[in-house]
């Protein structure tokens, strides 16, 4: 019957049917990064008096009045086994006076790169940088593809002649969304930005207020390659406490000239490129990276409607 084989399907949906691996587990309880396969800068600040629940420690990081970078320093950076989609979790607090850049951008916090590009490459510049960071109280996804830009063609719309092309912007935009497009000494880099519609972070005492712990989740998946193009099939869905915020299927992140494309490197590096504007601080705690979000985190079909046993 019908219906009785929708349940099943439903029910093995339900359960999850891509096995998810976990790449990376995190507490932060304590400095000794480096002896965990973390690298670059492992001299990070490890908070003893913020810590989630059942936590001892927490990643802490305060920004001085005009500082680009926090009191740590730069980023820490983690590889992980190559892989098409990710899931970050993590716990996030901030200062009561956390205002972020101020600007319409930054500050920069989680980053993705991917096996095109090496264990210490800059994080802006490269062939792309998947950001998963906090702006004005709202989470967004942002992405860049310096290093596939055609610097030769800049301006130009090659989204339907050449796979040869940035996804992010200064070749074209493939879903027809705004992308950034800007000069940085002789060559051109690039952004596009996917924001969530809701802010999650607010000054008010409440679900969301800044100055407490909120659960963030993170899942992004490189969209299919087909017959050598790329297809606008990519995945990015944002939670706050169980609360999804961002839900897109249709992006495209990487084109047919990077088949191979994998991501394979975490970085955390909060930066703010015009400086604080006040002395501000905010805690990372138990983070988890993951192929694939837990089977909570995916609601199963609803059942069809109107249907009798029989049909």
């Amino acid at each position: 019957m019908k219906i009785l084989k929708y349940l099943a399907l439903a029910a093995a949906v339900g359960s999850t049917s891509v096995q998810a691996s976990v790449l990376i587990e995190e507490k932060f309880d304590d400095g000794a990064l480096g002896s965990r396969g973390w690298y670059d800068n492992t001299n990070q600040v490890i908070s003893r008096t913020e810590a989630v629940p059942g936590s001892t420690g927490s990643l802490q990081y305060t920004f001085r009045a005009g500082a680009t970078t926090p009191t740590s320093g730069g980023a820490v950076r983690r590889k992980f086994k190559e892989t098409d989609s990710i899931y970050l979790s993590y716990h996030i607090k901030y200062s009561s006076n956390w205002v972020g850049s101020g600007k319409p951008y930054h500050p920069h916090q989680f980053y993705f790169l991917t096996n095109l590009d090496s264990d210490y490459s800059g994080l802006a510049s490269t062939h792309l940088t998947t950001y998963i960071e906090d702006n004005g109280g709202r989470l967004q996804l942002f992405i860049q593809d310096a290093q596939n830009i055609d610097q030769n063609r800049i301006g130009q719309d090659l989204t339907n002649i050449t796979e040869a092309r940035a996804v992010a912007g200064c070749n074209g935009s493939a879903d027809g969304r705004p992308a950034d497009c800007y000069r940085a000494g002789s060559q051109y880099r690039n952004g596009k930005i996917w924001k969530a519609d809701v802010a999650t972070f607010t000054n008010s005492r409440g679900p969301y207020y800044k100055a407490d712990w909120h659960h963030v989740e993170a899942y992004v998946k490189l969209n299919s390659i087909v017959n050598g193009k790329g297809v606008a099939d990519g995945v990015v869905k944002l939670w706050v406490d169980g609360k999804v915020i961002l839900d897109r299927n249709d992006l495209l992140l990487r084109t047919g000239r990077h088949p191979q494309m994998r991501f394979n490197q975490l970085a955390i590096g909060p930066y703010i490129g015009d400086g604080s504007p006040v002395e501000q601080t905010f805690w990372i705690d138990n983070l988890t990276l993951a192929t694939e979000p837990p089977a909570a985190s995916i609601a199963p079909p609803s059942p069809p409607k109107h249907l009798r046993a029989g049909n």
